[in-house]
């Protein structure tokens, strides 16, 4: 499968969370699937052949719809990587919402992604979530029987810091290849913990420190949540940073999307963004993400970070 090489790559994903209809137990309609259908072709239509689940988005919800959007789409599948995440149990009734790596969990949740995508494989899954209370023994053997049963590919992690990936990695003989984060123009502390060593700031920085650049040394793969910072600088808004952004978009003869995007992708880390907006004209405004090779220079990439955080840096 050739898409297959894009799990190592900076190339976007699609985030598929804002599928499927609302966050409750109402069953997904007619529209939501034809909802789903256009979220999926604009993402094709742009060169995402990556898409992005976990088995809570709109209470599994997400994951139906789109294997409704395979079912009606013969050899599909066969085109694209599909990733899944498990490990967050929501409240349910006198349950807590609770994180979950138990072995058995993790077993069964994966089981029940893959029939509702309608598909025999999945091609990376992530865990959601640190669990304490579950040790790595538990978890890697979970993960090397479903590897060994063919029925995950690739295995990653999901706002996890170094010291825990390395704490799992310890304990697996398949390698990781992804740790999902919140990234973004507007969520900087991943690079700014890189840069307030020794600076009364860093104290103000909750982000692991390192994991950026372990993660980068060992080959696993940033994919950054929350990438386009949920429209804070685009969608007609009138701050700094957003006349920034949309009057580089206008030099660079692109969007303010694809700017946001940049600014991921010109990491060293070669970060992937994750596109996770269900409306198809936004979708498609992040086309020149997946096309072209990010086109800020150095001094633009300073600008967009300085004039984001409001001031200086130290």
């Amino acid at each position: 499968m050739a898409a297959q090489n894009d799990v190592l790559t900076g190339r976007p994903l699609y985030g598929c969370m804002g599928l499927g209809g609302t966050w409750d137990d109402e069953p997904y309609a007619a529209a939501d699937i034809a909802h789903a259908e256009a979220a999926v072709e604009a993402a094709l239509d742009i060169g995402i052949t990556e898409f992005d689940h976990a088995d809570i988005y709109r209470r599994g919800k997400a994951e139906a719809v789109f294997g409704e959007v395979l079912a009606r789409a013969p050899g599909l599948r066969e085109r694209i990587v599909l990733q899944t995440k498990c490990g967050i149990r929501q409240a349910d009734g006198a349950l807590p919402g609770m994180y979950d790596l138990r072995g058995k969990s993790i077993v069964r949740r994966v089981e029940e992604s893959l029939t509702r995508l309608r598909t025999d494989v999945l091609d990376v899954l992530l865990l959601h979530r640190p669990d304490p209370l579950t040790g790595p023994e538990e978890i890697a053997e979970a993960l090397t029987s479903l590897h060994a049963q063919g029925l995950v590919r690739r295995f990653g992690v999901s706002n996890m810091s170094a010291a825990q990936i390395e704490l799992l990695r310890s304990h697996l003989d398949v390698p990781l290849v992804a740790d999902q984060l919140e990234m973004s123009l507007a969520r900087r502390d991943w690079v700014e913990s890189g840069v307030l060593v020794n600076t009364e700031a860093a104290t103000g920085n909750g982000f692991p420190h390192g994991t950026v650049e372990y993660c980068h040394a060992r080959g696993i793969r940033l994919q950054a949540w929350g990438a386009l910072a949920q429209g804070r600088y685009t969608d007609g808004q009138d701050t700094p940073t957003a006349r920034l952004v949309t009057a580089l978009a206008d030099r660079k003869g692109t969007t303010p999307e694809t700017i946001l995007l940049w600014w991921l992708q010109r990491h060293p880390a070669r970060i992937a963004p994750v596109i996770g907006t269900s409306r198809p004209e936004r979708i498609r405004a992040c086309r020149d993400a997946v096309r072209r090779a990010p086109g800020l220079t150095h001094e633009e990439w300073y600008d967009l970070w300085v004039t984001a955080r409001g001031g200086p840096l130290p």
